[in-house]
């Protein structure tokens, strides 16, 4: 062999053992460097190790801790009782039935619920859901003659639609007490389509018809957009009388509890009142313009009346609530009287009064719930000022306020509950604050 090639060879092969040797013996320094890294850990006391094994369980344990503490942080106001879930959507209207056992709200999911309310504070509450029909949402809600039947006002893009839901009636002969056992399944009674054209309905309310020779039927008045209202019997779905506000565009209208009157504002600062005259069968006869409510300056937002039909609250963007007294002779031409008038409690960061979006009067006649934007207040009726307060009632604007007609059991107790229903897809129940506070 050639001696260059030998001693080439020999150098390649002494250079490959020598390298080997080289790596052998970092990669036995940098494993002793790993296991005295990792040997404290490995060996760690016993006492130490038994600490992982309760990790699961405070792991397991703190979502629902967390979860309390995240309801009771939200519940913040002492008023605040309890909240109806389930929505899916943004609530646009509800109404308590007449024994105040049952809550019906429109969802603009498309789902009408009606919420059975045993106790306030119970944990979780049963609902019927009622599904409207393909394409349209439910608007607003109102019960009919009892708490079985309900009134929807569902809006598709052709217009908007009534529909009278009622309990199916239960096949004779059936003994199935699996069947019985379930809640009813609701029907449509009646149903009416384009009831104000292509006008979408603002708000949709209910009395009952106890005044003078009425029949003590249920009637629904359905106020559009535009500038006509209608009248309907609960039951049967009959058209029972059609105004016109002629006023520009609805705001909103409403009965009075003994469906007398039928009030409304609009765009403008006077608020126009028609009697609903019954006949001797106690059918309604005619519906006439018999007064207007005239002394604010500018454009009234909302009104409702008292529980006993004598007067109507109204607040307008003027800064101010007025009381009115509408039990007048007027077709001997006197006119309504303003008994109070009061400086609305609610101003911007300037110092400048804001008006209200909502109005609500208590069973009693004696506190005043009103809201603005995500804002709660009770006032005192006699005095105009407020009594309690929650800035953040909803995370996101009240959309509806009412009271329950009838006192509802808190645990042991009977208390007076006022509901809000907001864009926060929230149903929110409360309890009225002392009036002496």
């Amino acid at each position: 062999m050639d001696p260059i090639l030998a001693a080439a060879a020999l150098s390649v092969v002494l250079g490959a053992v020598i390298a080997f040797v080289f790596f052998k013996s970092y990669l036995l320094k940098e494993r002793s460097n790993v296991q005295a890294i990792s040997e404290p850990e490995l060996h760690s006391d016993p006492k130490k190790t038994s600490k992982p094994q309760h990790v699961p369980k405070k792991y397991h344990s703190k979502p629902h801790s967390h979860a309390s503490d995240k309801e009771q942080s939200k519940r913040h106001h002492p008023l605040d009782l309890n909240t109806l879930k389930g929505h899916a959507d943004s609530v646009t209207g509800m109404c308590f039935s007449s024994d105040g056992r049952n809550l019906a709200t429109a969802c603009a999911d498309g789902v009408v619920r009606v919420f059975k309310l045993d106790d306030a504070s119970s944990k979780s509450f049963k609902f019927l859901r009622i599904n409207v029909p393909l394409g349209g949402h439910a608007v607003a809600v109102a019960f009919a003659d009892d708490s079985s039947s309900v009134v929807v006002a569902s809006q598709t893009v052709t217009g908007c639609s009534l529909y009278m839901y009622g309990e199916e009636n239960p096949k004779k002969g059936s003994t199935d007490s699996n069947q019985q056992s379930k809640l009813p399944l609701p029907q449509v009674k009646w149903e009416h389509h384009k009831i104000h054209d292509k006008q979408a309905i603002l708000t949709l309310t209910r009395a009952t018809a106890s005044y003078g020779t009425g029949d003590g039927s249920t009637i629904i008045a359905s106020c559009s957009e535009g500038t006509d209202i209608l009248l309907w019997h609960g039951r049967t779905g009959k058209v029972l009388g059609h105004v016109d506000t002629n006023q520009l565009k609805n705001t909103m209208a409403t009965i009075s509890p003994n469906g007398r009157f039928l009030a409304a504002a609009a765009f403008t600062a006077d608020v126009k009142i028609w009697e609903i005259v019954y006949a001797k069968d106690g059918s309604v006869k005619e519906v006439l313009n018999v007064m207007q409510l005239k002394g604010h300056k500018s454009a009234v937002t909302w009104l409702c009346f008292s529980p006993n039909s004598e007067q109507i609250i109204t607040t307008s963007k003027d800064g101010s609530i007025r009381v009115w007294n509408i039990n007048v002779r007027y077709h001997l031409s006197e006119d309504p009287k303003t008994l109070k008038v009061f400086p609305i409690p609610f101003h911007d960061s300037s110092g400048s009064a804001l008006h209200y979006d909502r109005l609500s009067l208590s069973p009693d006649g004696k506190i005043l719930a009103a809201t603005r934007g995500p804002t709660l207040q009770w006032l005192c009726l006699e005095t105009g000022k407020v009594l309690d307060a929650a800035e953040k009632a909803h995370d996101g604007d009240i959309t509806w306020i009412t009271w329950c007609p009838k006192t509802m059991p808190l645990g042991n107790e009977q208390v007076v509950i006022l509901a809000t229903a907001s864009v926060d897809k929230k149903v929110k129940l409360w309890a009225a604050p002392s009036v002496t506070s």
